[in-house]
């Protein structure tokens, strides 16, 4: 069995932000030598996402407005968790939202995803460096 494990490291400088990461996450499958197998691809933050949607900027857009409504930043003393000195409460609910990982099948040695599938990146409490953890097995 082959593997190979990798991160992918962020600074956004912006507080939420998407970034399609699929070309790196190619290369990576590339790198690897896999033909058939898996790849995993996870947020090692508690307020950052990987998900798999559309790259349609409309919808990178709602994405950022929903979360927003759903899980506003501010007034930030909304959150019981910012009593601790933090002010991401909001970061960690949309994190939970979005999602901490995606898996895709590797089938001859490409990432098996439908027509209009891309692996992003959310951060929803950037400006501070943070990594994304790729890891490829199989034959």
């Amino acid at each position: 069995m082959k593997s190979l494990t990798e991160h992918l490291w962020f600074e956004t400088d912006r507080r939420m932000q998407f970034i399609n990461i699929t070309a790196r996450v190619e290369e990576l499958v590339e790198k690897s030598g896999v033909r058939e197998g898996l790849c995993l691809v996870n947020a090692m933050h508690i307020t950052a996402s990987v998900y798999i949607n559309d790259a349609e900027s409309g919808l990178i857009e709602d994405y950022r407005d929903w979360l927003e409504e759903l899980a506003p930043h501010e007034p930030i003393d909304r959150y019981r968790h910012n009593r601790t000195g933090e002010d991401n409460g909001d970061a960690h609910l949309k994190r939970q939202i979005m999602g901490r990982e995606v898996v895709v099948a590797i089938t001859e040695g490409r990432l098996d995803t439908g027509p209009w599938e891309q692996i992003y990146y959310g951060e929803f409490d950037g400006r501070r460096r943070k990594r994304v953890l790729v890891k490829i097995i199989g034959e």
